[in-house]
C-alpha cells in the first residue's frame, strides 16, 4: 500500500539529495522539486534523447558559462531552460556531496527571487 501523494516521483535518484528542502511532484513526466511554488530542481532522464541523466538547477548570471567551461562533460545547457541560465549535470559524473552542494545553492536562489520585496514607504 502506498501512502504517498498522487504525483509523488520516489524512483528519482534526485530526491534522497534534497533531503527536506523540497516538495517533490511529477511535471513534465519527470520528478521537479519545489521551493515554494517555484522550481528549483528537475530529474532529466535522456531527454529528447539527448543522452543525460542529469539534475537541470537554476544558476546565478554567469555561473551556467562557469560550469561548463570548468568541466564541459559534467555540465551542459540544458534544451527550454538553458537560455534562462539553468545547468544541467550529469548524474553518473558527480559524487552525492557536490551534487548536494549544488541543490542547496538552487534552493537558496529560488528562495532569495521569491522573498517579498520590501516596499519603502515615501513621505509626502
Amino acid at each position: 500500500m502506498c501512502d504517498r501523494p498522487p504525483g509523488y516521483a520516489s524512483s528519482s535518484p534526485v530526491g534522497p539529495a534534497t533531503g527536506r528542502l523540497a516538495f517533490e511532484q511529477l511535471s513534465h513526466g519527470e520528478p521537479t522539486f519545489f521551493a515554494g511554488k517555484r522550481t528549483f530542481a528537475m530529474y532529466s532522464n535522456n531527454h529528447h534523447n539527448d543522452g543525460h541523466i542529469a539534475v537541470l538547477i537554476p544558476a546565478e548570471p554567469g555561473v551556467q558559462e562557469e560550469l561548463i567551461a570548468s568541466d564541459p562533460a559534467l555540465y551542459y545547457r540544458p534544451p527550454y531552460v538553458g537560455p534562462a541560465g539553468w545547468v544541467g549535470i550529469d548524474l553518473d559524473r558527480i559524487d552525492d556531496e557536490e551534487l548536494g552542494v549544488h541543490l542547496i545553492e538552487a534552493h537558496r536562489l529560488i528562495l532569495r527571487k521569491q522573498a517579498p520585496k520590501k516596499k519603502i514607504r515615501r513621505e509626502l
